[in-house]
């Protein structure tokens, strides 16, 4: 059929408002607010990469291993620390650096306090003499976990650790100990607390949340807090300075350490499903009627979408000292699996796709694999919403791979 000029130009028209209409936000009085990459985001300062390097190392938390992962990563090009010798290094001698751990559940649940602590240790030996802070930090979002009440604790009575009394707290308090500049925060304690930003002169505790829903159903929100050395760190803009009225975004890194397991509503919980813990499910499910809920926006993405438009990660270390083959996000002690594993990655997408098939997978019953498999693509699958979150960093300029291809694995 011949398609004359006007009907042509009419079809165009057409086809650009849907387009137009599918990457579009709409504001909470229901406006359209359009979608572009990079619009509104902050920028991230992510190396430009044509492959994604993941380094596995054997450990079961305790000893050297933390130490062995960081010597890999640093024979292979990329070091933990930034020096004048070495200035493409992750960490700077005066850094904040923010652990972003899964402290929602007790017993195998949450992130391995001994690999926790060998991490910290490592940071703390920067050859430049380390002069920031390090803060541990989660939102077990004051609810469902293993506090009482539900929620999350940095002080839990059984810990994922040699020592399971070895909780995130004592940790924080060894360091202190000796003087150092290590504290946490438990984000659930201000979860549903609305807050502005420390430029609009507001300075408590509390939670940003953007007045807008994206395409892949969150409103964005991200905690804001001042730590007990006095720091006030805006999790999207970085330190803030009362004093000069300004952000410093460079000096402020978090680096992601979920520990691996299955997810009775997800399929896996590992890097991307771990930044869960960065938003507040309390205040945005109570926005456009409940649609721009962080939780619920998992399955569509949302997880890219907030470290596209928050803040990236600086390294993902993955725990795979015991992982929960089914029945996650909760892990008990009687049903983990020990793998005695590490891995890192600045990618964190490449990370979850290669530790669900090489390590989840085999140890999970075969009637859920197929739900665990990142290569899936239904509905319904840990691949398919993890290429959805990838999507969304694509969409930001970030690098980010599900191709194997891709992917290059060094250690064991």
């Amino acid at each position: 059929m011949k398609i004359g000029k006007k009907q042509g130009i009419l079809i165009l028209a057409v086809v650009l408002v849907l387009f137009t209409a599918a990457y579009a936000w709409r504001s909470i009085d229901g406006s359209p607010v359009h979608y572009a990459q990079g619009q509104n985001a902050p920028a991230q300062h992510v190396p430009a990469q044509n492959a994604s390097m993941i380094f596995v190392e054997h450990s079961d938390g305790t000893g050297d291993g933390a130490a062995r992962l960081f010597r890999s990563m640093r024979n292979h090009g990329l070091d933990l620390y930034r020096t004048a010798a070495s200035p493409a290094g992750l960490i700077a001698s005066g850094d904040v650096v923010i652990l972003k751990i899964n402290a929602q559940w007790d017993q195998r649940g949450g992130t391995n306090t001994d690999l926790t602590r060998g991490v910290i240790r490592e940071i703390l030996n920067h050859p430049s003499g380390f002069t920031g802070e390090i803060i541990i930090a989660d939102n077990g979002q004051a609810q469902f976990g293993s506090a009482p009440g539900g929620g999350g604790s940095l002080d839990f009575a059984r810990n994922n650790a040699v020592d399971q009394a070895q909780s995130n707290l004592r940790v924080i308090r060894y360091f202190q100990a000796q003087g150092y500049r290590v504290t946490g925060v438990l984000w659930d304690t201000f979860t549903r607390t609305r807050v502005q930003e420390f430029s609009a002169g507001d300075m408590r505790d509390g939670f940003v949340m953007d007045d807008v829903l994206h395409h892949t159903n969150i409103v964005v929100s991200y905690p804001k807090f001042t730590t007990e050395f006095g720091t006030h760190v805006s999790f999207r803009y970085g330190i803030w300075n009362p004093a000069a009225r300004t952000y410093n975004s460079d000096i402020l890194k978090v680096i992601n350490m979920p520990v691996l397991k299955s997810h009775r509503g997800f399929q896996v919980t590992a890097a991307v499903k771990n930044w869960m813990g960065v938003p507040s499910d309390m205040l945005t499910r109570q926005v456009h009627g409940g649609r721009g809920r962080a939780h619920n926006s998992v399955g569509t993405g949302g997880m890219g979408t907030l470290m596209a438009y928050t803040r990236m990660p600086v390294l993902n270390i993955m725990d795979m000292i015991w992982v929960a083959p089914e029945g996650g996000p909760r892990s008990l002690f009687t049903t983990a699996v020990q793998v005695n594993k590490i891995a890192a990655s600045t990618d964190p997408v490449a990370i979850d796709h290669w530790a669900s098939i090489n390590v989840l997978m085999p140890v999970a019953p075969a009637a859920i694999r197929a739900s665990m498999n990142p290569n899936a693509t239904q509905p319904g699958t840990f691949g398919h919403w993890l290429r959805l979150s990838m999507n969304e960093l694509h969409r930001a300029g970030i690098w980010a791979t599900m191709n194997e291809a891709e992917m290059r694995v060094i250690g064991p």
